[in-house]
């Protein structure tokens, strides 16, 4: 790898020995890849993945403390992933226990570390850290030193800025090193399609389960959607925006997507169309049928498939605060129809802090208390990764929350019938 002078000296420890090994961090990274170079990242703020304080990853802290103590702190600020517990979540007590005794012990502890490393604020925690609340939100362009795999996806493709699938430490590597390895994601040529995909439905289909046809297909490659703008238009308004927040989620975990391109849409489809279309790019066709294929292919894991849902999780990724008010009204709605007051199925739409307090302020947070719902910063998938409420009949919505978890895969429209109706 060509290294510039002023990375050489760097890795020469001429800025001391916890930089240089920061660095050597950095360029072998690259180097499994086969990046030739380093470029500069250029955004404001970076995003780091691990925000939970497991009691089991000792040596993250000691890693953590080992760069604080030498001064190699980021080189810019940065949010984290959502907390792993919070107290409004409804648990019971052995549940608790396992949470803030067994699991999640060091959490207090970890946030003091984070602060001291450069954490944007001290509610900074949302994997949707793009969301206009939160204030992470990289230009067209920018270079970007983050992981989460669904605020990468999204960054590179509604943002058009460029990060590669990081995982956990070299986000914060090449933030405090202010340089990333240049290849896949990062490139002009990494950035073009290898598959083009035909939206051929009668309906608007679902952004969970689209995103997910599409990861499943297409796996790591880099997809060209063409027919989506029918349903979502050509302008990436808030209502656009959290479409193709939850729709490449899904191609993101469920496959390994990191970046997709929208037809008459997304920036660099917008400016590039077709061009951004390798030779030989392979075509999958999506219509009703095969929407319908993949959604029967999930497997119900559950120890009692007919198990009355015990809860509900909405918000993985962190819902957006159009999507709040939009399930408020829908909410009130099919409540009224049904002729309930408040929700049948314990329910929690999780969001960021930063959206959390202005969504406060409004009369839709006094509308939704009114229904039953709790609004919460938690990560679900953190909540479920406790044994005992992995054990839990729990519905989601969320194809990543389905994906890494016990949760019960269900449409928006099967959510909303069983969370004001009635479980099945």
């Amino acid at each position: 790898m060509f290294l510039t002078d002023e990375q050489q000296a760097i890795l020469n420890g001429e800025k001391g020995e916890t930089l240089s090994k920061v660095m050597q961090t950095v360029v072998r990274y690259g180097e499994l890849f086969g990046a030739t170079k380093l470029v500069p990242v250029t955004s404001k703020y970076n995003h780091l993945v691990t925000s939970f304080g497991l009691k089991m990853i000792g040596p993250v802290y000691d890693l953590m403390n080992e760069l604080i103590e030498a001064g190699a702190v980021s080189a810019q600020q940065f949010s984290a992933d959502p907390r792993p517990v919070d107290k409004n979540v409804p648990a019971n007590f052995l549940q608790k226990l396992i949470f803030n005794k067994f699991m999640y012990s060091k959490q207090d502890f970890y946030e003091g570390q984070l602060r001291e490393l450069g954490l944007m604020e001290k509610d900074a925690f949302s994997c949707a850290c793009y969301l206009d609340e939160v204030g992470n939100t990289p230009a067209k362009g920018e270079v970007l030193s983050w992981s989460e795999s669904s605020a990468v996806v999204y960054a590179n493709s509604v943002l058009g800025a460029r990060c590669n699938r990081n995982s956990g430490i070299i986000d914060i590597m090449g933030s405090i090193v202010g340089y990333v390895p240049y290849f896949g994601l990062v490139t002009d040529e990494g950035r073009k399609a290898t598959w083009v995909v035909e939206i051929k439905t009668t309906k608007k289909p679902e952004a969970q389960l689209l995103g997910s046809a599409i990861g499943m297909k297409v796996m790591e490659a880099v997809p060209y959607v063409r027919g989506l703008d029918k349903w979502l238009g050509s302008e990436l308004d808030d209502a656009a925006r959290a479409y193709l927040k939850d729709f490449g989620a899904a191609t993101a975990s469920n496959g390994a997507v990191g970046l997709y391109h929208i037809d008459n849409l997304t920036p660099e489809a917008k400016e590039l169309g077709s061009a951004l279309i390798a030779e030989n790019a392979a075509t999958y066709v999506i219509d009703d049928a095969e929407l319908q294929r993949v959604y029967d292919s999930y497997p119900v894991v559950w120890k009692n498939k007919d198990a009355k849902p015990k809860l509900c999780f909405m918000g993985c990724p962190h819902m957006s605060m159009e999507q709040l008010k939009s399930w408020t009204d829908r909410l009130e709605t099919a409540l009224k129809a049904a002729g309930n007051k408040k929700v049948q199925i314990p329910t929690v739409f999780t969001t960021a802090p930063a959206v959390l307090r202005e969504f406060s302020k409004t009369d839709y947070a006094a509308r939704l208390k009114a229904m039953g719902v709790v609004v919460s910063y938690i990560c679900p998938l953190m909540y479920m990764n406790n044994p005992l409420c992995g054990k839990m009949p729990v519905i989601t919505s969320s194809n990543k929350l389905r994906t890494y978890t016990t949760a019960r895969y269900y449409t928006d429209d099967e959510i909303l019938e069983q969370i004001t109706k009635g479980g099945k």
